[in-house]
């Protein structure tokens, strides 16, 4: 288990205890706390026992540069970025690791818009939170911290403006939620009660104590899945801890690929208007093709939801997001959005009276692997450089990380911005074909 604390424009993460410690915590805080105006900081966290202690360094450190914090608790991280912009604030930080294993926590950034902080501003709290230049508030200049109004109504009802809640109700859809003790629990069973729906319930209760793999992968929901089927449930809708992400089980009680969350939520949103699309770089080809078969645009961005983000605004795009099963809608907000891609999902089946398993078999059609190794981040550039030597016909894409393009296969290989790891991710027609690419870009990587 690593004792290094990552420190990246997107904020900090580490093992508590270890890497990520109180003093860490305040500090970082301290250095964000440096960078916005008079307006107040949002302060929200999702389940994790962890995150009562990091609260309480956070909330010392934004005080202590004098800023006033709202404190809202427990809170999926859209609603955060949400409560941002509904509450006027300056900018929030949300304690999380995300889907890191149970040890981890960390502390993710967002702006006055409701968008985790572009990397300009990252950078900016990280050169203040490595040099120590943020201001120290005298007795007189401390914050003040307020509790403020409950904004996960306001969220849900926006989610709930997006689709014709009369057609999902009128369906009486049983859905399986498991939310694995996230942040995402209550407010999962309540948007789908409002949809009509009878929800059986997994994990909703956000404990922050997992029942599985925090990472909502296929691989890690072995166990959960034949409940879907033997609960009668018409889908399986899975959380991770601090509910940004949205992984699926059919009918049958079949994982189903989380690159298809969003390759769903894409073809309904197009159906209701057409526009361009915004993907990150390792996301699959479905929802690309769906975009395209559309009649739509669909542009990469460099993974990293602020990447995303940031490509969407500049292409007035009408949704995107990642293929980790983030959905990003701009009229809800600028965070990938679970309680979108469930909406549009049901609505997808309510309206097509199909059943959710028929709805991923239309999808296009590739096998895609996702493989990470332990290398050192000295020697990408070298790496990079072999594995373009490796395939010399393909089209090289180094905007983020090195990513390769065949006639009908893919290879991205990047350093993670959240573990010490470097991923190897490709997609092409067969298991046999997309196993050969990971293997032998990563013989190539960790030669």
């Amino acid at each position: 288990m690593s004792d290094e604390l990552i420190v990246s424009v997107s904020g900090i993460r580490g093992v508590v205890g270890r890497g990520l410690t109180a003093e860490a915590a305040a500090r970082f805080a301290a250095a964000y706390g440096g960078t916005v105006g008079p307006k107040p900081v949002l302060v929200s966290r999702d389940g994790r026992p962890s995150g009562d202690m990091l609260r309480h360094a956070v909330i010392a450190g934004l005080l202590g540069a004098g800023c006033t914090v709202e404190d809202i608790g427990i809170t999926p991280t859209p609603t955060c970025g949400f409560a941002v912009r509904a509450l006027g604030a300056a900018g929030a930080i949300q304690i999380t690791a995300s889907h890191n294993p149970a040890p981890w926590n960390g502390l993710k950034m967002f702006g006055a818009d409701g968008a985790v902080l572009p990397a300009d501003r990252g950078a900016e709290v990280r050169g203040r939170y490595e040099s120590g230049d943020f201001p120290r508030a005298a007795w007189d200049g401390i914050g003040c911290t307020r509790v403020p109004p409950d904004v996960l109504g306001d969220h849900r009802q926006a989610v709930l403006d997006l689709v014709s809640v009369a057609s999902v109700a009128a369906h009486r859809f049983r859905v399986f939620l498991d939310a694995n003790g996230g942040a995402g629990g209550p407010l999962g069973v309540q948007l789908l009660a409002d949809l009509g729906c009878e929800v059986v319930q997994h994990g909703c209760e956000p404990t922050g104590h997992f029942t599985h793999e925090p990472e909502p992968t296929p691989a890690h929901l072995t166990d959960v899945a034949p409940w879907v089927k033997q609960s009668g449930s018409a889908v399986g809708f899975v959380l991770d801890p601090d509910a940004d992400r949205l992984a699926l089980i059919d009918e049958h009680g079949v994982c189903v690929s989380e690159e298809a969350t969003l390759a769903l939520a894409v073809q309904y949103r197009l159906n209701q208007e057409a526009g361009p699309v915004v993907l990150n770089l390792s996301t699959s080809r479905m929802a690309e093709d769906v975009a395209r078969a559309a009649g739509c645009t669909c542009v990469r961005a460099a993974v990293g939801e602020a990447n995303v983000v940031g490509r969407m605004r500049a292409e007035g795009a009408v949704i995107g997001g990642e293929g980790n099963g983030g959905v990003i809608d701009p009229r809800v907000g600028w965070v990938r959005d679970p309680f979108v891609g469930m909406a549009f999902i049901l609505s997808l089946m309510a309206e097509t009276g199909r059943p959710f398993s028929e709805l991923v078999a239309g999808l296009p059609r590739y096998a895609m692997l996702k493989t990470k190794f332990e290398v050192p981040r000295s020697k990408l550039a070298a790496a990079y450089d072999a594995l373009e030597r490796r395939w010399p016909d393909a089209r090289v894409n180094r905007d983020d990380g090195l990513r390769l393009d065949g006639s009908d296969w893919w290879l991205h290989v990047r350093g993670s911005n959240t573990e010490p790891v470097v991923r190897v991710i490709a997609e092409a027609p067969t298991d046999a074909d997309v196993r050969r690419l990971c293997d032998e870009a990563g013989a190539v990587v960790t030669g």
